[in-house]
């Protein structure tokens, strides 16, 4: 059973980072550092390290700022193109190590294209938000995707098995809101 919550641990943690690259990093560097809850392995323990704390301090300060004003939000999206996805491939190699024999080259991978595809969809949605709202709407979705990312990284982190309750939950509101709009348009 264990495995298996790891695995799930690791794709929240994965999808955390497809929305803000350096929250659930952090989530995981201040937990490995100061309780016994995250375990991280040779060389990922360089995340404990109160430099590389420090320095994703100032790197979610600057995100977080940036993500909410329109126009800059879509420059940080794609300078985020790249970091994300390697944030995601972080956090899922990290903890992999308790998978015992999964390979760490899978586990980059698998960790790449789940925050590279939470990344993609969250880039593609917010210059419609944007658009739709003439940028008044993005400060509030970005607090949004912020809080989401927290979330998802301390459920991940605490209770993991609630991960595939929450995909499942999402994925059902999502096609319930797109119903909801085909319904409403005029034919």
């Amino acid at each position: 059973m264990g495995m298996v919550l790891s695995v799930f641990s690791a794709f929240g943690l994965s999808s955390a980072a497809g929305l803000n690259a350096y929250l659930p990093l952090l989530v995981v560097a201040l937990l490995a550092r100061l309780t016994d809850l995250v375990k991280l392995s040779p060389p990922w323990d360089v995340l404990t390290s109160w430099w590389v704390i420090g320095a994703l301090v100032v790197l979610l300060i600057i995100e977080t700022l940036v993500d909410k004003v329109p126009a800059a939000d879509t420059v940080n999206d794609i300078i985020n193109t790249a970091i994300r996805p390697a944030a995601g491939a972080v956090l899922f190699a990290a903890n992999s190590g308790n998978l015992g024999e999964v390979h760490p080259v899978l586990a980059l991978i698998c960790g790449l294209l789940i925050a590279g595809g939470v990344h993609a969809a969250k880039a593609t949605a917010r210059p419609v938000v944007t658009a739709t709202t003439a940028g008044t709407g993005n400060w509030l979705v970005s607090t949004l995707e912020d809080v989401v990312s927290f979330i998802t990284s301390i459920v991940s982190i605490l209770a993991p098995v609630l991960v595939p309750a929450l995909v499942v939950a999402l994925v059902v509101w999502v096609g319930w809101r797109l119903s909801q709009r085909r319904s409403l348009r005029p034919a």
